[in-house]
């Protein structure tokens, strides 16, 4: 096919110096050009696009009719980018948006985020063009521009340590978010994996992108596609696959692996055998663990966990080996790590949840936001360190936190109300426990609604949303007892003794179920019917040390006796207990 030949042309392109990598030129046959255009697809723009596309063609005439100086090197322009400003040789501005927009328009995907790709400048200085013909009146009025239609101007540096090669200049147009970059190859050196940026050609940018199905173009001159790399064979055959050999791709941007699994789950596409094969060699491993900022790696998961497809991700990770790069300190090599022959055991489990979201059932009663829909993913990549110990105590020191703490803030920079649930859910386990326990083997004190209703307001006062708590402990217990259930794992990793998913999850059913009769599933919204100025005028005593534990004592008789409206009960009670309580 047309594509296959576009792939053999690119594999010959290639410089064989054993001294640097860069794309070599491409050369296709015009009767060839004139049948790929016949056959590529049309993208239909709405409204604000084309309202976008209309300025940003007008910007790119009102520049070629007002060429800038035009500069040769970085260091003569001052750019720290790494490439200059414009080329040597001034030549049309040519404007192609690139990516993940034509990915999606093409999948019938209405999106926000448009890249645009610009031909013989920067992003920078393409921008600093743009505002300033924004700034005519009659450039405004002649594209209905608002006041509010044009954004600020944001340059996010590259970084190239932390194998962020590009730097980009971005704005917000007529409500979209619009990022601007040249055209680029790298040329690599034997002396430093950090490439050197090169204006490129819109065929050797493709090239250097991670995946084909986003290295397509839509030019905003022909208002054609353009693919350079295959990538329109690969979407019909629902493919995610490397423009380059696919070592060569992870080695130069590790990240490169997160966003292949991104892609995958997301779109539900199948990832190359040939890139899969590589994806957990130890190179790329352990470039992905050191080389990239977490910050980066946070941002990849959490696109992955916030997706449509969540599940579809971490079983990549599992079956990849990539759990240990991602959910750790990497700067401890000695940090322990968690057996994860089971984990496929809590995610299959939380999606078996998500998909029988029935009212009364355990996702209904505790993921109630959308929020915590992408924090209970978490919590299922994190159950495994569970099985963990905590780490002793070193004279001298403050206790270790929590091992699944380490690896959530130092593997993925998790935002600290995620890890205030994680660290509660620890803190707590062992007393959710002993309160389901109750419950299943229909001990006596399952009656006590003081009891329960006031475990639950502490787990909630400590750490902040019981649910995702319990959800923790219940995907922990799952991970720890049952059996894993997954057609991708050999009988032989199974573990012994295991008991069905389903008998697990029925006892917590049960104690979920328990709470709702107590009626104690709101108890850390319960309206006390004593606060502090009150008991302390009662008893006639002033306020002290004691006065917290009161107000529990005073809580859990309203507990106990759930439609009492007057005080006077529990304010009796305290009093029966001041020497208990420490009141004089």
């Amino acid at each position: 096919m047309l594509t296959r030949f576009f792939r053999f042309s690119f594999t010959r392109g290639f410089s064989s110096c054993p001294m640097k990598r860069k794309y070599g030129p491409i050369s296709l046959d015009p009767q060839k050009k004139r049948a790929m255009t016949a056959t590529l697809p049309t993208i239909t723009l709405n409204p604000r696009e084309e309202q976008l596309k209309g300025l940003l063609l007008d910007v790119a005439r009102f520049i070629d009719e007002n060429p800038p100086p035009a500069t040769t090197t970085a260091a003569e322009d001052g750019n720290s980018d790494g490439v200059s400003t414009a080329k040597a040789i001034p030549e049309p501005v040519v404007l192609r948006w690139a990516g993940g927009w034509v990915r999606d328009k093409l999948l019938g995907i209405e999106s926000h985020d448009i890249d645009t790709a610009i031909n013989c400048m920067t992003g920078e200085a393409f921008v600093l063009h743009l505002r300033a013909f924004c700034d005519t009146p009659a450039h405004r009025e002649r594209h209905s521009i608002g006041p509010d239609d044009v954004g600020s101007l944001h340059k996010i540096a590259r970084n190239p340590e932390k194998s962020k090669h590009l730097e980009t200049t971005t704005t917000r147009l007529f409500g979209l978010d619009v990022d601007f970059v040249n055209l680029r190859r790298e040329t690599y050196t034997e002396e430093s994996r950090n490439p050197q940026m090169e204006f490129g050609t819109a065929e050797e940018d493709a090239l250097r992108r991670d995946a084909t199905v986003n290295a397509l173009f839509y030019n905003l001159h022909t208002s054609q596609v353009e693919d350079f790399t295959g990538g329109l064979e690969d979407m019909r055959e629902k493919l995610i696959r490397t423009p380059l050999e696919p070592l060569q791709t992870f080695t130069d941007d590790p990240l490169r692996v997160l966003r292949l699994v991104r892609f995958a789950s997301r779109l539900e596409f199948s990832i190359d055998p040939g890139a899969e094969g590589v994806m957990g060699d130890s190179r790329v491993l352990n470039a992905l663990r050191l080389k990239i900022s977490r910050e980066r790696v946070g941002v990849e998961l959490e696109k992955m966990l916030k997706g449509s497809n969540p599940v579809d991700a971490l079983k990549l990770i599992d079956r990849l080996g990539l759990y240990h790069t991602i959910f750790t300190d990497p700067a401890r090599a000695e940090m322990p790590a968690p057996d994860i022959s089971n984990w496929s055991a809590a995610y299959l489990c939380l999606d078996s949840l998500a998909r029988n979201n029935t009212p009364g059932s355990i996702y209904q009663l505790l993921v109630t936001s959308e929020e915590a829909k992408s924090n209970a993913w978490a919590l299922a990549a994190l159950a495994p360190w569970e099985q963990l110990p905590d780490e002793p105590v070193v004279e001298g020191r403050k206790p270790a936190l929590p091992l699944a703490i380490q690896a959530a803030k130092k593997g993925f920079k998790a935002p600290n109300k995620l890890c205030d649930i994680v660290a509660a859910g620890h803190r707590h386990r062992s007393n959710i426990l002993e309160l389901k326990d109750i419950v299943h083997t229909e001990q006596p004190s399952m009656k006590e609604r003081d009891r329960f209703g006031m475990a639950v307001r502490e787990w909630d006062s400590r750490g902040g949303n019981w649910r995702l708590q319990v959800l923790y402990v219940i995907l922990a217990d799952v991970e720890a007892r049952a059996d894993n259930g997954s057609p991708e794992k050999p009988a032989g990793q199974k573990r012994g003794g295991a008991v069905p998913v389903e008998e697990v999850l029925a006892e917590w059913q049960r104690f979920l179920d328990h709470l709702i009769e107590l009626d104690v599933m709101d108890a850390p919204s319960l309206k006390r019917l004593v606060d502090g100025h009150l008991l302390t005028k009662a008893l006639g005593v002033k306020p002290g040390k004691w006065l917290g534990d009161a107000l529990d004592v005073a809580t859990a008789w309203q507990l106990r006796n759930p439609g009492v409206t007057d005080s006077a009960g529990a304010v009796e009670e305290v009093r029966k207990r001041k020497k208990e309580l420490g009141i004089k």
